[in-house]
């Protein structure tokens, strides 16, 4: 039985080169009407965790939550999802830094048209500023990290940065560290503390 994931993979084996019709016949078939495309999994794990938390089905919906593999994709992926290829809306997030590339990637695919909320760092910056930097560590210990995040904060790189900043690259320190916490972080956040270019995007919806 047909479901999101697999359009999902039709997609990104289209992007890399493979038949366009399955992503195709699988868009009609599931009534995808938007995309989000997001730089990653970790972003895309807290997306999904945001909509479970809300109640949310998004894929009943015809939302289709599609992690690119990078921001330098955003291009290629407008081209196949917007005006010159399937005609989906397109939605998501993208970090500050990145947002040139989403702009220029839009514009290219003709789907300027389309909206994208900006962290200002990454998602990840913008979950540990919304619970504070206590309830991420104690997450942190509750998870079972602890003792990694001791032996990394001893780490001289690590020496005067912010406490933020440092919680932040510890995320990013170990393969599926960022998507499990990308999870975690998000089933913490009460109602009221959903960071903007989240709580905006799921408006959009």
């Amino acid at each position: 039985m047909a479901d999101m994931e697999s359009f999902r993979q039709a997609v990104i084996a289209w992007a890399a080169g493979g038949p366009e019709a399955p992503a195709r016949e699988l868009a009609a078939r599931l009534s995808v009407r938007t995309a989000v495309l997001l730089e990653g999994p970790s972003d895309a794990a807290a997306v999904g965790a945001l909509a479970a938390a809300r109640g949310r089905d998004l894929a009943a919906k015809g939302v289709c939550v599609l992690p690119m593999g990078g921001a330098m994709s955003v291009g290629r992926f407008a081209g196949l999802l917007g005006p010159p290829g399937l005609d989906l809306r397109l939605t998501g997030l993208c970090d500050e830094k990145e947002r040139r590339f989403y702009e220029a990637g839009l514009e290219r695919a003709g789907a300027a048209e389309g909206k994208f909320y900006v962290c200002t760092a990454d998602l990840e910056d913008e979950l540990i500023r919304a619970l504070g930097v206590t309830r991420v560590a104690e997450l942190v210990r509750a998870e079972g990290d602890v003792r990694a995040l001791q032996t990394f904060l001893r780490q001289p790189a690590q020496q005067g940065r912010p406490a933020e900043q440092q919680l932040r690259r510890f995320l990013g320190t170990k393969k599926g560290r960022k998507i499990h916490y990308g999870r975690v972080l998000v089933e913490a956040l009460g109602p009221d503390r959903i960071p903007a270019p989240l709580a905006d995007l799921f408006a959009d919806l």
